[in-house]
């Protein structure tokens, strides 16, 4: 290895003064497109794993070590080609200054009750980060600063993470991302006072901040090694208690599973501070379930054991606890768990709202109600219970959209969010007695909304699934066959994609094009089976799926495959590598974004074991062979493909670039056509998280004017 090393460095020097190395037998070289001159990227092919008998080279494995010198080389060597070649489209600028337009209007943040205070978090516009302030009177707009996250770090790329308040309403502990990584470190404001304590955490990750007396319940790993943060496989989350004042090393352990690393624990206390309810899991999908009364000693009770279904603790009344849950309920129910009940054995889930035909997302306990979120047909709706489960009434909402509520068991006014895909983020207050809603802030936005409609539309996937899609555009647009269109897809871990206000999409309708999202299998958009029907061996169904919603904007005469291009992040970016490696003749341009692109290694990296309830795991040998089916970095062909530019960052400790750098290398290795496939690297970003408005606004940029300009536009 020291010598693999070593042929590296002086390889990648080379490439820098525009050299030809020269390199062992085991090695070998990209070929160049004549279309366009790529860094030489270095293949060992000496490199081979054995699945189940199967051997798979991985050439480009020195790649996963992010801290080396030669990948730091090789990103530079990427970005320089990538970078250049964006600086000579002559729409990049302008569409830069057009982001940067409609960005700039002051948005504000759903509010909530903490103390004496009503809080919220407001942008006015271009600032990187936006900023909590509070007011005493809720129709008071000159608020007061509590918490500026951008004055975190100089370049703005530090950002607020999770954050909770204790019950009396004077300390508020929030958690600080660094870089747009996941690892955060908890810190402790006063807010009476304006004192930022002493209390320091760290090494804290996919963790809530969860008060009891004077301390808080937060979970975390053990310190990495200084060359493994960013990538080494995340192990032994466990939940501990931190007292005010005290340090780190004083924290009192609650819960660890030494038998099972590969488990992840998170904990709720209930509002009244009476329970904690603590969740363990082995993936997104399933949790078992623990709770405590804090007002006796004892230990944790397992109220659910093994991972078959999820449990969401959303509140209680008195000794009876309240969860969302499909447990024998494929669109999700609510349950009511007494714990009084379980000294005599006769403790029971007992449904208060049971499942029906939509899909249950949340439920909020406000005003002594229950606000059940749904979603139907992609979009929300919502419905008000009394705590018996019997129906109020229908929430009236302003159209076909988003919308989320919020507020506390015992006010008697609430907050509802709205958004659509051509109408920004408003919010209104809700009157918890009439369930009418109230403008309460609305932005104005450099946007004429009323020009644009969505409509949704259903085609049919491979197997027969009807698949909903919306369609945005101008009201005036008449489909011709050649209109530039933007698909979206996710498709994974019961996540919805429901119509929502995305000003990165809005130059592309501005511009006499479509924004279509496809409501894909895998996702959560019809609750459980939907989810289950896109994953592990039936993970191809998403691709189809989304290949038949490209199909279908051609076939329907909205646009040709010289004028689509795909887009999806994360799961998504999975998507798209897939689709694009399936079906490349299909679309003109492709953006896999922070895509999980290795499919056979995934679970190798940070949290990625958690991923396998979704994907299956390739030491599984029944796994095995449909991921190496359909992994897209095993899958690229000596054939043309679309115009590409694939996306990451360097602090990405979630999906590591890991999986997009070898994607690209193995891309640019194999691609015979003339089309740019790049890919585009952000430093000192992460998944996408916390990432400032300035990074965003430059990298939609960059994405747009690739596209149009591939396009012929």
């Amino acid at each position: 290895m020291k010598l693999l090393s070593q042929v590296v460095s002086i390889i990648l020097i080379l490439i820098i003064t525009s050299c030809t190395p020269k390199v062992n037998k085991s090695l070998t070289t990209v070929e160049t497109v004549e279309a366009m001159k790529y860094p030489t990227t270095l293949r060992d092919t000496s490199v081979v794993d054995d699945y189940h008998g199967t051997e798979v080279q991985d050439p480009y494995r020195w790649l996963e070590d992010d801290n080396s010198e030669e990948t730091k080389a090789w990103v530079q060597a990427q970005n320089a080609v990538t970078f250049d070649y964006l600086g000579k489209i002559d729409q990049r600028e302008a569409l830069k200054q057009r982001l940067e337009e409609l960005w700039n209007y002051e948005r504000y943040g759903i509010p909530f009750k903490e103390g004496d205070y009503y809080y919220y978090f407001a942008n006015d516009g271009l600032q990187n980060q936006s900023v909590l302030y509070r007011v005493s009177d809720i129709n008071d707009t000159d608020g007061e600063l509590v918490l500026d996250p951008n004055t975190f770090s100089e370049d703005g790329t530090s950002s607020l993470g999770g954050m909770s308040f204790d019950q009396s309403g004077q300390y508020l502990a929030y958690q600080v991302s660094t870089g747009g990584s996941d690892w955060k470190e908890i810190k402790v404001l006063d807010v009476i006072s304006g004192e930022l304590l002493t209390d320091e955490i760290f090494w804290v990750k996919f963790s809530g901040i969860s008060w009891s007396g004077d301390g808080f319940y937060y979970s975390r790993y053990p310190k990495p090694s200084a060359d493994g943060e960013l990538s080494a496989k995340n192990e032994y989350h466990s939940l501990y208690y931190h007292k005010l004042g005290e340090s780190q090393s004083m924290d009192e352990l609650i819960y660890v599973d030494n038998e099972f690393p590969q488990r992840n624990v998170f904990a709720r206390t209930s509002n009244d501070e009476k329970f904690l309810i603590v969740s363990t899991s082995e993936s997104t999908s399933g949790n078992e379930l623990y709770i405590k009364s804090l007002e006796e000693d004892g230990e944790l009770f397992q109220a659910v054991e093994g991972f078959t279904a999820d449990y969401n603790f959303i509140g209680n009344e008195g000794s009876k606890l309240f969860f969302v849950t499909n447990h024998n309920a494929p669109t999700q129910q609510l349950v009511e768990y007494d714990y009084d009940q379980v000294n005599s054995g006769r403790a029971i889930f007992r449904p208060i709202i049971p499942a029906g035909s939509d899909a249950m997302r949340s439920v909020n306990m406000i005003g002594g109600k229950l606000f059940a979120n749904y979603l139907h047909n992609a979009s929300t709706a919502i419905i008000a219970y009394d705590l018996d489960g019997n129906k109020l009434a229908d929430v009236e909402l302003p159209g076909i959209g988003s919308a989320s509520i919020s507020g506390k068991k015992a006010d008697k006014t609430g907050f509802v969010s709205f958004s659509s895909y051509i109408t920004p983020g408003s919010i209104y207050s809700i009157d918890t007695e009439t369930y009418a809603l109230k403008p309460f802030r609305s932005p104005s936005v450099d946007f004429k909304s009323e020009d644009y409609v969505t409509e949704q539309k259903w085609y049919t996937s491979k197997d027969g699934t009807r698949v909903p899609m919306f369609i945005t555009h101008h009201k005036d647009l008449v489909p011709d066959g050649n209109t530039p269109t933007l698909l979206y897809g996710y498709g994974g871990f019961d996540i919805p994609l429901t119509p929502s206000f995305a000003l990165t999409r809005l130059p592309v309708i501005e511009q006499g094009g479509i924004y279509a999202v496809a409501n894909i299998r895998g996702g959560g958009e019809f609750g459980s089976e939907w989810h289950k029907a896109g994953t592990k061996e039936r993970k191809q169904n998403v691709f189809d799926d989304f290949i038949a919603a490209a199909e279908y904007l051609i076939d329907e005469g909205y646009t040709n495959p010289d004028k689509l291009a795909i887009e999806g992040r994360s799961n998504g970016g999975l998507l798209v590598g897939a689709c694009m490696t399936q079906r490349p003749d299909l679309y003109k341009v492709a953006f896999p974004g922070v895509g999980v692109l290795d499919m056979l290694r995934y679970h190798q990296f940070t949290i990625g074991w958690a991923w396998a309830g979704d994907y299956g795991r390739s030491d599984d040998p029944e796994a095995f062979d449909y991921l190496i089916e359909y992994s897209p970095l095993h899958n690229v062909e000596p054939v043309a493909y679309p115009s590409t530019m694939v996306v990451t960052a360097d602090h990405d400790d979630r999906v590591v670039p890991a999986h997009s750098f070898k994607y690209i290398s193995e891309l640019q290795h194999q691609h015979t056509g003339a089309n740019p496939v790049l890919i585009r690297i952000d430093v000192s970003a992460g998944h996408g998280a916390g990432m400032p408005t300035d990074m965003r606004i430059q990298q939609a940029a960059d994405m747009l004017a690739f596209m149009f300009y591939e396009m012929g536009e």
